[in-house]
């Protein structure tokens, strides 16, 4: 298995010469009015046109991107994502553009509940639970392949389902987790928290642990800085390094956008 980092959460994972995409964006229109544009770099996958699926985490415009979505797939291919979120406006408001958009690109889509399966080529996929910072539909993927067994978790908040994800499935060759610990401040999501609305560094080495990965790899940081809307932790970079270098069996690897890690 060979994963390439695409930036911000996006990845792309080629086994025995198929690939899969998870999150990968390029670009989120619809919030950078609120957010600004990405700060860092949104890549192409490496073979446009053939991925024989597609992982979403949750329906955010900065983690589902239709028109992306639909490049990189093969002809006869869907993109895998949570359920669709009910309620009123305001209540679906974080996951609406994302819904219209793949409607109006015509993306064949497979809606997943935590714990199912899919197999797409080599690729063995399963939906795990995780928590989204807003109240929104929001799923893990674990991706196994040649072997080796992947996590990828969007922007999860921490949770008590990491022990389960191990037990059941097994430990990790690499997990990609977020570590930007986001305090946000939406419109939609009023009055502000004031807590992370995602992994922090310190938080995504202890997922790692629970979750018996060999390897931690950061996503989903500095690509989006906007205080108050949408602020990023401090220091991230020494604290992962600190708090990665207390548990014994765990390699912290800071991949860059084009980066490729051979499992």
């Amino acid at each position: 298995m060979r994963v390439r980092r695409l930036g911000w959460a996006g990845i792309e994972i080629e086994s025995g010469g198929s690939t899969v995409v998870i999150d990968h964006i390029l670009g989120w229109k619809s919030i950078e009015p609120y957010i600004g544009p990405p700060r860092t770099p949104l890549l192409e996958p490496s073979a446009a046109g053939q991925s024989l699926g597609a992982f979403v985490t949750h329906l955010h415009t900065d983690h589902t991107d239709a028109s992306a979505v639909k490049a990189a797939l093969a002809d006869g291919a869907s993109l895998h994502r949570p359920q669709v979120m009910e309620g009123e406006p305001l209540e679906t408001g974080g996951v609406m553009a994302a819904e219209m958009e793949l409607e109006e690109a015509g993306v064949d889509q497979v809606l997943m509940n935590p714990w199912e399966t899919v197999e797409t080529g080599p690729f063995v996929a399963t939906a795990v639970p995780a928590v989204d910072g807003f109240g929104d539909p929001q799923i893990s993927w674990v991706i196994e392949a040649g072997g080796k067994r992947i996590i990828h978790a969007g922007d999860t908040l921490f949770h008590g389902s990491w022990w389960l994800i191990q037990m059941r499935l097994g430990s990790f060759d690499a997990a990609f987790l977020p570590v930007n610990g986001a305090l946000t401040s939406f419109p939609h999501r009023q009055p502000a928290s004031g807590l992370e609305a995602s992994l922090s560094p310190e938080q995504a080495v202890a997922a790692a642990r629970i979750l018996g990965a060999r390897r931690l790899i950061p996503i989903h940081y500095d690509g989006i800085h906007e205080p108050p809307m949408y602020e990023q932790t401090d220091d991230i970079p020494r604290r992962l390094t600190a708090s990665a270098a207390e548990e014994e069996g765990l390699d912290l690897i800071i991949m860059a956008e084009g980066e490729s890690l051979d499992l």
